[in-house]
């Protein structure tokens, strides 16, 4: 049975990139059979931004109270990013970047030594072997168009994904949801297509 971590980034229940994730759940299903699905909603229960009195759980020694905490939560992140065979990351765009919720997972599983680190100089993934599928909800339009120059979520997430060693890494978008009713309607039908297109994809491959 597939091992795959769902998450959702987003700040709102009823949002398109959560639906999203849901349906990209569904339609693994009918390939792989039924998946073990770890979830963790970064929303719902947000992981707690680093400060002066936590940043040594992550990039120094822990000591104080404070700090363990922060390195026991960070083990738990990256023992579910080892444990997955795939991800499912929700990213709705915000302020033409990544969630803030987002933003602290990353800061807790970018660790050195146990997602990354340096040989001879140059910075090495450790999380690989991973198949990753980001859906991305858009409230305008970036893609091949005039406002691509404004998207620093795709590009980031990219990196921030390869520099941890998932370099399998296929995006789904749904734009413009920000349009009105109908637009909404039409860019996750379009991200649906995309998702049981990708799925076929896959089943091919395998």
């Amino acid at each position: 049975m597939p091992n795959v971590l769902a998450i959702n980034s987003s700040i709102t229940p009823d949002s398109v990139s959560r639906a999203l994730v849901e349906d990209v759940i569904a339609a693994l299903e009918q390939v792989d059979g039924p998946l073990s699905v770890t979830r963790r909603d970064l929303g719902a229960e947000p992981i707690p931004h680093l400060t002066a009195a936590t940043l040594a759980g992550v990039r120094g020694v822990p000591q104080s109270v404070a700090e363990l905490a922060t390195r026991a939560l960070s083990d738990a992140l990256i023992a579910e990013l080892r444990a997955a065979d795939a991800i499912i990351l929700g990213s709705p765009m915000y302020n033409f970047g990544i969630a803030t919720p987002l933003r602290a997972w990353f800061d807790h599983v970018i660790r050195a030594g146990e997602t990354f680190s340096y040989d001879s100089g140059a910075p090495t993934g450790l999380i690989t072997g991973k198949r990753v599928i980001v859906v991305e909800s858009r409230g305008g339009q970036y893609t091949a168009t005039p406002n691509a120059s404004a998207d620093f979520q795709e590009p980031y997430l990219r990196h921030l994904l390869s520099f941890i060693g998932m370099t399998d890494v296929t995006f789904v978008r749904a734009e413009g949801v920000a349009f009105g009713p109908a637009a909404r309607t039409e860019a996750l039908e379009g991200a649906r297509s995309d998702i049981a297109a990708l799925v076929r994809q896959f089943n091919a491959a395998a």
